[in-house]
């Protein structure tokens, strides 16, 4: 259910090769950073290390309590404190070890940006991926700025939003099993992973 998106996800995030400033130049130091751990010689022999590297500036792209808000959409509002943290910790965590898997199948694809708009504390960054064969698709990135910080809280691919999409596989979920339910499959998702 939930693999859906993340390959989409890590097929933008982490593709960032240009020269803006700004929002989007914000953005692409940080994925410079990925790029130089990834390609580190050194942190290849040494996982442990270079996982923890990678998720230090993944956790700094993501605002994983922005995107949970926003995918679980109308039952964000009847959770308790408790419960969205809960849910804010198993969402980030799915999303963060799904990405570790993912960060070292860069294939040279480049991004070409095509316009940065600003909106208060809201950003987007409209842009298209070119990959090794010239195929092309559209890729925009929606950020909000975190006590001056801009963080990523959906990505935008060939029309279809990331957040849009967890909506509503979320909702399905707990209209047949209720919230509990929902976190029950996260967990699950989650133990998976980690397993693995």
């Amino acid at each position: 259910m939930l693999k859906q998106g993340i390959t989409i996800i890590i097929a933008g995030i982490f593709l960032i090769n240009t020269a803006f400033a700004g929002v989007t130049g914000d953005v692409k130091n940080s994925v410079n950073e990925l790029f130089r751990i990834v390609s580190d010689k050194k942190m290849k022999t040494h996982e442990q290390e270079r996982r923890q590297a990678l998720k230090k500036v993944i956790n700094a792209i993501f605002d994983y309590s922005e995107m949970s808000k926003q995918s679980l959409g109308k039952h964000w509002n009847e959770r308790t404190p408790g419960e969205r943290h809960q849910f804010t910790d198993l969402f980030a965590l799915l999303l963060e070890n799904s990405y570790l898997s993912k960060i070292e199948s860069y294939n040279n694809e480049k991004i070409v940006y095509l316009k940065e708009t600003l909106d208060d504390n809201y950003a987007e960054i409209k842009s298209k991926i070119v990959t090794a064969k010239r195929d092309e698709y559209t890729l925009d990135y929606r950020l909000l700025s975190v006590n001056g910080t801009w963080k990523v809280y959906d990505i935008v691919i060939e029309g279809v939003s990331m957040v849009s999409n967890y909506r509503a596989q979320f909702n399905r979920v707990i209209n047949d099993k209720g919230y509990s339910g929902l976190v029950k499959v996260l967990q699950t998702k989650t133990s998976e992973i980690t397993a693995s």
